[in-house]
Formats: structure tokens, sequence, C-alpha cells
């Protein structure tokens, strides 16, 4: 059995620019002991075609398929229920983790039996290239979910028996775009412990024009997700003003939003680096 099984959703991946340089950057990982279980969500390009492919090559992958489009959540849960690692990894595919990004997590969860999830600090790109960085608190609590989620999805590596445990991601409409935001904040109720590594070992793809389509619907979930993690969380009523967050940031200029975010990367930049 491997030590280690990455879960993945992908759908209509075949378009995106950088999915094979994805897919690649996983078989490239200087730590081998892992197994890549995709869900094809119900794709309608040639996704399939690519997936075969790479599967063809590296026995390590392992094809699911949903018939229609079911969602992250969903899609993840059914890859979590065939995984057989102690460990449970993310990865998505419009993403990149850099070659060491596997070991430095095994090697520090190992060392560490008392934290339960564990991600890492970013770089940010565009079809540009890379233009920031972005960490996280070194030790995660409660209130440092008030803001935003205090990890980044596709950088953490859960110990498969408290994922199992807390019951995988939550599959309901208010949770499809917040299903990694709501997790983290019921399992740290249950009072399972996070940490972020100061270290820079995955690039993020930051996909500013779809988030200025963001649906207002979406906004309107979030802030029940937040307000049912903060009550969970004891953050109420003092999480009020940041249960309503989204609502205001969805009436906001995209550039006002763009320069709010590029502050508050800047704040955690000292703070990560002060810490390395």
């Amino acid at each position: 059995m491997p030590l280690l099984s990455v879960i993945c959703g992908a759908y209509n991946i075949a378009s995106e620019p950088v999915a094979e340089q994805s897919i690649e950057s996983l078989l490239a990982q200087s730590f081998r002991d892992f197994e890549i279980i995709i869900c094809n969500d119900g794709s309608t390009d040639a996704t399939d075609e690519l997936l075969c492919r790479y599967a063809k090559q590296d026995s390590r992958i392992k094809i699911i398929k949903n018939e229609k489009n079911r969602g992250l959540a969903y899609s993840l849960n059914k890859c979590l229920s065939l995984a057989n690692g102690s460990y449970i990894a993310r990865h998505d595919f419009d993403d990149i983790s850099l070659s060491t990004r596997f070991e430095k997590q095994i090697y520090y969860l190992e060392e560490h039996g008392d934290i339960d999830i564990l991600g890492t600090a970013v770089a940010l790109f565009d079809e540009k290239g890379i233009f920031d960085e972005e960490y996280f608190p070194a030790l995660v609590m409660a209130e440092d979910f008030l803001y935003t989620s205090p990890y980044k999805h596709g950088t953490v590596v859960f110990r498969r028996g408290v994922l199992l445990s807390a019951g995988g991601y939550r599959v309901a409409p208010e949770t499809i775009r917040t299903e990694d935001y709501e997790l983290f904040m019921r399992m740290c109720a249950m009072g399972y412990k996070g940490a972020n590594l100061m270290e820079i070992l995955y690039l993020f793809k930051e996909d500013t024009a779809a988030k200025s389509r963001r649906k207002y619907k979406y906004r309107i979930d979030e802030a029940r997700v937040r307000a049912r993690g903060f009550f969970a969380l004891g953050l109420m009523p003092r999480g009020i003003p940041y249960v309503i967050k989204p609502l205001i940031v969805g009436l906001m200029p995209r550039a006002l939003i763009t320069h709010v975010q590029r502050k508050r990367r800047e704040k955690g930049r000292k703070y990560g680096h002060e810490e390395i």
C-alpha cells in the first residue's frame, strides 16, 4: 500500500494551458510512494483522453468517472473512498506542485504527530508568470478563519483517518465554491490541528477573470458557510462582520479588491519570511 494518496477532481482540463505540466509535476516528485486517484467529473472535452494517456505511462495513476458533472466535493469524496494511503494530499490541475512538496510535507507530519492538516506557502502566477507570494499561519487557530481560509486547498495533506473521521467534504448547494473552507472549519471545531510550512512548495494559478465573473449567489452561499462555521468555532457574535464580508466584496470594484488582496499578501509575506 502506498503511504500517500493524491486525490484530484478533473473537469474539462484538456483546455487548461498548464494541465500537462501540472500532472507531470506530480510524477516528478522526489517522494515516490504514492498513488494518484483522479475523478473525471463528467468532462465534455478531451480530458478523458489526456488522463488515460498519462495513466498508461504511470501505473500509480487511477482514473474514475462521474457520468455527469457532480462538483468537486462529490468527486473528492469518491476518490477518498478508494484511497489506500495513510496520508491524503490535494492537488489541482491548473496548479503545479514543486518537486520536493510531498517529501517535505510527509517528513513534517511524520515528525509532528499532533498535526492533522498541513499546507504550504504558495507562489501566485497567471498567463504572464509568477507575480506574488502568499503565506499562511504557521499554526492554525480558530481566529484565522475569520478573514479567509488559513490554507490554500491544493497544498494540503491530511491524515487519512482524521479526514474520514470528519466525514470528508460536505456535498451541498452552498458549499459548491467553499467545500474546502467548510471542511477546514469543521475539522478545527472538532479539535483537529493544522499548520503550514513557511516555504513555497506550490504554484497557484490566480484567475482574476473568473473571480470577477463569480455569481453573487456564491457570495451568499459563502456567508452561510461562514455563519455556520463561526458558530461551531465559538467566533460569534464577533464574527458577524466577517460573515457579511463576502456580500460586501461582491459589490466592490475588481480593482479595489485586487488592491486589498495585495496589501494582505504583503503583510503575510513579512510574517512568512520572519518565520523561516
